[in-house]
């Protein structure tokens, strides 16, 4: 029989054990395998640089290669490029967990310098591809040889109109390291560092921010809104450097764009897109034409709530009965089962994350917000970053994140040049991995108040990755238009517009609140990725779409899904979509979408009276 202080002892190891799983706190990902043995950051730069001396060579006859020569050059470009993925993806990674070392700040400042000297030695090949007649191109890009590049090198020559000389292309890469990237760099850095002081029920002061916004799901409405007024005072600190950091970018791409002579703001993204500035419009128009779908949920859930109108910290606010903390093994549990159900061959990637120190997810000082998945290289796994707090939102992130890793995963064999996709593809698997995560959740839950909060949480993800992300667009349509037109914006006029193109989604069903107006300051894609925010509603439409096909289909459609990850970036997103019977050249294609999204807040209007939450 144990004594009293052995059972003591038990206790707290197994208390230890359970708050270790809560803050999933030994999920820390092993980066080092990255570079391969013997080697170093440096040595595979070097090797890096020695090829690009090699391929250098060729300046002034690209348009003299034969097939035989354009494909080798293609090859060490691809090796080339592979080394320094690698090298990058090694500083980046480690600079992530840890923004506040200025060793690893300095590894970061280190690759991006050198991988942009190699850029700009072989811009000339890209100019010279560019240039070469249509006829002569076509030839060559029809031999087999090229198909492991033939889709990017088309995409280099859709750039054609947009090019500058040499010279001007070169100089423009060599000043980006002290330009764009430096700025994007330090929004990190002082957006890594915002602290919130909270009461020490809630956590106490000095908390992150990732970990103080999750608090806004609390059931508690004085809790959400001793919440948001912490997270407003904690960006006021440095709000006007992030300010200046938001105006000089904003510059900064005023100035690109008027010299390769794009005609928006967001053209050059839509060009990378693979898709035409009338197409994303429309896809724009057609979310803020549905902006009462949001408003109608909206409403709803203030009656649910128990409030005459929804405060803009409530909008995030949990409808559960009961607030749930969940562990990391129980959510890995979750997302395990999910992904087996839908296919045993993607539910084997899933462990290898988990199981293998893919993922690195405990919150730390310092360590960069939010979430994301990372390539590195078709010769490598990808990576998976979090910051888990032990929600159930945080289990839908986990398995978003894992869906854009096992994508990685399955399109390596494509080789560096198509492994990835647009990011209007992007987040196709992440969007289908959530989805299918949820209805494996819904399809074991009989109880009409647990079946109520997992539909409402499957309607407000749609909500926000749709209409706030179209909202957040139009936001920074509304910055880029203001500053080319009307010089530098104070921060009060960032509120502005942030207040006026938030309110047109939110409409009379959501009071934006003042201090509300300053919470554009800490979202990291307006400054390192302009134009980036709508892709999640293409995605999320998109993959809405291909899960319907899937419930429509059931198994058989399983091989034509995987078919279209393992496709990577290789063809263009109408070609991919066609691989899973979808027609993106269509224009009733998003409105498909949308009525899907409206199905879902249907369903949780009828969750909502069966659990008879409507009073």
């Amino acid at each position: 029989m144990a004594s009293t202080r052995q059972t003591a002892e038990m206790t707290a190891v197994e208390s230890s054990s359970a708050d270790a799983d809560l803050t999933a706190e030994h999920v820390a990902w092993e980066i080092d395998t990255i570079i391969p043995d013997g080697e170093s950051i440096d040595t595979l730069f070097a090797r890096a640089e020695a090829l690009a001396e090699q391929l250098a060579t060729l300046r002034g006859t690209v348009a003299d290669l034969d097939v035989d020569g354009l494909a080798a050059a293609m090859r060490t470009q691809a090796e080339i490029a592979d080394l320094t993925s690698r090298a990058g993806y090694h500083a980046m990674l480690a600079f992530s967990t840890d923004t506040t070392d200025p060793a690893r700040g300095a590894a970061v400042a280190a690759s991006q310098e050198r991988s942009t000297a190699i850029e700009t030695q072989l811009i000339f090949f890209d100019l010279e591809w560019a240039a070469l007649d249509d006829e002569r191109a076509a030839a060559l890009l029809a031999d087999p040889q090229l198909e492991f590049c033939a889709h990017h090198l088309r995409n280099l020559r859709a750039m054609r109109p947009y090019l500058l000389s040499e010279q001007e292309e070169t100089v423009l890469a060599e000043k980006s390291q002290t330009g764009a990237a430096a700025w994007v760099r330090l929004f990190d850095e002082l957006t890594s560092a915002i602290t919130v002081d909270l009461p020490d029920e809630l956590g106490g002061a000095g908390l992150p921010l990732d970990q103080a916004l999750s608090s806004l799901t609390h059931h508690d409405r004085g809790v959400r809104q001793t919440v948001a007024d912490a997270v407003t005072e904690g960006l006021q600190p440095g709000l006007r450097t992030r300010g200046f950091v938001y105006n000089t970018l904003l510059l900064d791409k005023s100035i690109d764009d008027r010299l390769r002579g794009f005609p928006t703001w967001v053209s050059s993204r839509n060009l990378s897109n693979e898709a035409s500035d009338e197409s994303v419009q429309a896809l724009v128009d057609a979310v803020v034409d549905h902006y009462s779908i949001a408003q109608r949920w909206y409403r709803l859930k203030a009656q649910v709530l128990g409030v005459d109108r929804l405060a803009d910290y409530d909008r995030l606010a949990s409808v559960a009965e009961s607030q749930q903390q969940i562990g990391w093994s129980q959510a890995t549990d979750i997302v395990r089962e999910a992904y087996h159900s839908f296919s045993p061959e993607l539910a084997g990637i899933v462990d290898r994350f988990i199981d293998e120190r893919w993922i690195d997810a405990p919150l730390r000082a310092g360590k960069r917000g939010g979430a994301f998945a990372a390539s590195v290289s078709p010769d490598h796994h990808p990576y998976v970053l979090l910051n888990w707090t032990s929600t159930t939102r945080d289990v839908a992130t986990l398995a978003h994140e894992l869906g854009h890793g096992m994508h990685f995963y399955l399109a390596r064999e494509q080789g560096i040049f198509h492994q990835t996709t647009p990011i209007t593809l992007a987040e196709t698997a992440s969007v289908f991995g959530e989805t299918v995560t949820s209805k494996r959740l819904l399809s074991s839950i009989d109880d009409p108040g647990e079946r109520f909060a997992l539909l409402a949480s499957v309607i407000e993800d749609s909500i926000a990755t749709v209409f706030r992300q179209v909202a957040m667009n139009r936001f920074e349509d509304a910055c880029h238009t203001a500053r080319r037109t009307d010089g530098e914006l104070s921060v009060e006029r960032f509120g502005e517009l942030w207040s006026e193109t938030q309110g047109a989604l939110l409409g009379d069903a959501v009071e934006i609140t003042e201090g509300y107006t300053t919470w554009w300051s800490y979202i990291p894609h307006f400054m390192g990725t302009p134009g980036y925010v709508y892709a999640y509603a293409y995605g999320q439409l998109l993959a809405l779409s291909v899960y319907a096909r899937y419930e429509a289909e059931g198994s058989g459609f399983v091989p034509a899904y995987i078919d279209l990850l393992r496709a990577g970036g290789s063809r263009t997103p109408e070609q991919l979509g066609e691989i899973v019977g979808c027609d993106l050249a269509d224009p009733a294609f998003w409105s498909d979408g949308l009525r899907i999204v409206e199905q879902q807040l249907e369903a949780a209007e009828a969750a909502a009276r069966a659990a008879g939450r409507l009073g």
